[in-house]
């Protein structure tokens, strides 16, 4: 009894460690913030490699929009087993110069500052890190980290797997993402047999999924639409469609 009244005495009597202060704790949070952006790094290049031959099962968009209105329909597709003219209406539309650059495009960004919009600056390459490892919404954050991830994405992908990946992972309605998905569900059929003009306007509800239709378009989809069907032939007789087209 005697001996466990001592052995808590002393243990009463140790010294109490000493008050971290301010600078050790603002090193402290460093060093642990250090790390974890190193693991998250990591874990980015990991899976930069992956999909480079993987497909992607989901993202966080889809997972996103899922728990606000419940399961979506994603079908994937080969880029193979498209239509041809998918993938081109699709450039054409969105990002005329994505053969030439590498994943950022200087010159749109420059237009855009000096007409005051962000219109036009992102290219496919951008909208596939953003949809793949980031999230929607406006923010200064976000766009860094995707100016800063798009050039990984081109270092590892080739341009025809970005391409590729953006087509279905794409959304084009409310719970429709890809291509596959979107075809049968604004036209009945599979992305192999959309047709020139079908594929032109599902390249031309984008951005704006959940506000356009490509089955019941109004005017300006279908001015859209031919847009991309001309500006389709333009890229494949002016060899910007060859870096993703066999």
């Amino acid at each position: 009894m005697g001996k466990r009244v001592t052995r808590r005495k002393k243990a009463a009597r140790q010294p109490a460690r000493p008050k971290r202060t301010l600078r050790q704790r603002l090193w402290g949070g460093l060093r642990w913030l250090a790390r974890v952006t190193v693991g998250a790094f990591a874990v980015l290049l990991f899976l930069i490699g992956l999909f480079a031959f993987v497909n992607p099962p989901t993202t966080p968009y889809m997972v996103a929009e899922s728990t606000r209105w419940g399961p979506v329909t994603h079908d994937w597709v080969s880029i193979e087993e498209m239509t041809p003219y998918l993938p081109r209406v699709a450039v054409a539309s969105e990002d005329a110069n994505f053969c030439l650059h590498w994943g950022l495009d200087v010159d749109a960004i420059r237009k855009a500052m000096e007409d005051g919009s962000s219109r036009g600056a992102s290219t496919i390459s951008q909208q596939v890190v953003k949809n793949l490892f980031l999230w929607h919404g406006r923010s200064w954050l976000r766009k860094a980290m995707e100016a800063a991830i798009t050039p990984l994405v081109e270092a590892v992908w080739t341009k025809r797997r970005i391409l590729e990946v953006y087509l279905n992972i794409a959304e084009f309605d409310q719970g429709i993402f890809g291509v596959e998905a979107a075809a049968r569900h604004y036209f009945g059929v599979s992305a192999a047999d959309l047709t020139p003009v079908q594929s032109a306007r599902l390249a031309a509800v984008l951005p704006d999924p959940k506000g356009r239709s490509a089955s019941n378009p109004t005017s300006f989809v279908r001015g859209r639409a031919a847009a991309a069907l001309s500006g389709a032939e333009t890229i494949a007789a002016d060899g910007r469609a060859a870096c993703f087209e066999r």
